[in-house]
């Protein structure tokens, strides 16, 4: 079935077939991401709601973790597959999958350790650092649930079962939207409830995965008796797996450059912007969903050598990234204000946030062309330039661009910073691009 959808469907039922149940999985936690900001809103508190967003980057930094064995695995077995060495496959899911394990309890206990430094670096201060600790504290000792999360719903795409990769993130999003409320306000545990209703939502994602794959998956396994990696093999997921880690670890860096940056400019901004990155997501991961649900497809291509097929799929996953983020982002823009009045009724804040919103959407086309940029790169297994396009968009280039932005404009620098930065990032992107895969 799954040499079919690779080898002989027409690209674009064949990238769609991977795709949409990604972009869906996104949609779903994006309708999570909306549901769990307006809880939090609704409790008033500008200080609560500071406080959980200087912690968004925990999520974007333990998702970086999981995408070293989750993209770097998948990209190396689909490549594998592509080849038709499945038993390898097979046998390098199993490490991944308690590698991911072991490592996120690891990251737990480092992170309790040194709970209190990492929350200033974050931009926590007096009014707030009550509820990010509270935020902080359940968030991490869940990032072992969070961070192996990652790996199945990344290895179940490569071996051709992305509804069940999907079926994950849903029934995992799901369990938060019930438990939100019931933390929250029934139990009257505010940011921590949120954070604890977060991490169940994980564990029961994880265990559908674990389910799935036990029982219905024969080209992944849990087998633990048959763990066993190779040098040169660990070497091909590290490869990908770090660049991919850094491409979220950047983003972790960039909302804590963004935070701080706002910091002189009072708690409400940072709340209003923490509000107006959730809205960024609606185009966002969509855009992430149609760019990495087609990654098995090109990595398949290109580890069966049909050149042809995978350039096709590149230009298709172009049209398509491009398309839908310039529409989702004009739609956005238009509404900017009844999307950010969604969270917010000081009128005010209302016109401040609309005004972040429409200078955040012109970068979703420019994000697009990045994000496949470095998809192509990790399934060809192209490290190097995948790495340095990972570093660029909210890390070396956006933290120079902030420096020069905010220094000569001030606040209107510091949240259109973003967008300077993905012009630049595109530039990047395409002569890399060049360089490295067009002969």
């Amino acid at each position: 079935m799954e040499n079919e959808l690779f080898e002989r469907e027409p690209i674009h039922r064949a990238y769609l077939k991977m795709a949409v149940p990604v972009v869906l999985s996104m949609v779903v936690q994006l309708i999570y991401n909306m549901v769990d900001t307006y809880f939090i809103a609704l409790t008033g508190n500008t200080d609560l709601i500071a406080g959980v967003s200087v912690c968004a980057p925990l999520f974007t930094l333990m998702l970086a973790f999981g995408d070293i064995f989750g993209l770097g695995g998948s990209s190396v077995i689909s490549r594998l597959l592509g080849c038709g060495s499945r038993e390898d496959a097979r046998r390098l899911s199993i490490f991944c999958l308690y590698g991911a394990a072991v490592f996120g309890v690891a990251v737990s206990f480092v992170m309790m350790v040194f709970r209190g430094p990492i929350l200033v670096f974050l931009g926590a201060d007096g009014a707030s650092m009550s509820y990010a600790s509270g935020y902080y504290s359940w968030i991490v000792m869940g990032a072992a649930f969070i961070i192996f999360s990652l790996v199945p719903t990344n290895l179940l795409r490569a071996v051709g079962s992305p509804n069940a990769s999907m079926m994950a993130s849903v029934i995992g999003a799901a369990v938060n939207m019930v438990l939100d409320p019931v933390f929250i306000f029934g139990l009257g545990m505010g940011a921590a409830g949120a954070a604890i209703a977060t991490v169940i939502g994980y564990v029961c994602s994880d265990a559908f995965s674990v389910w799935f794959i036990w029982k219905k998956c024969p080209l992944m396994s849990l087998d633990v008796r048959k763990l066993r990696i190779f040098r040169p093999e660990l070497a091909a997921i590290l490869a990908i797996g770090l660049p991919a880690s850094v491409t979220n670890f950047m983003q972790t860096l960039g909302m804590t450059i963004t935070n701080r940056s706002l910091l002189p400019y009072g708690n409400e901004s940072i709340a209003v912007m923490g509000i107006v990155l959730k809205v960024v997501n609606i185009a966002a991961l969509v855009i992430v969903g149609l760019a990495f649900g087609g990654q098995p497809l090109m990595g398949y291509t290109y580890g069966a050598g049909n050149m042809t097929r995978f350039r096709s799929v590149l230009k298709f996953a172009l049209q398509m990234v491009c398309g839908c983020g310039a529409v989702i982002a004009g739609i956005l823009a238009l509404i900017a204000p009844v999307m950010v009045g969604v969270f917010i009724r000081d009128e005010a804040l209302i016109a401040q946030g609309a005004v972040m919103l429409r200078l955040q959407m012109p970068s979703m086309v420019l994000m697009g062309i990045g994000l496949v940029m470095i998809c192509s790169f990790q399934s060809t297994g192209k490290g190097i330039p995948a790495l340095l396009l990972s570093i660029c968009r909210q890390g070396v280039v956006y933290a120079a661009v902030m420096a020069v932005m905010s220094a000569m404009f001030g606040y209107t620098g510091v949240i259109s910073a973003q967008l300077v930065t993905d012009l630049v990032t595109t530039v990047i992107a395409w002569i890399l691009f060049r360089f490295f895969l067009v002969s």
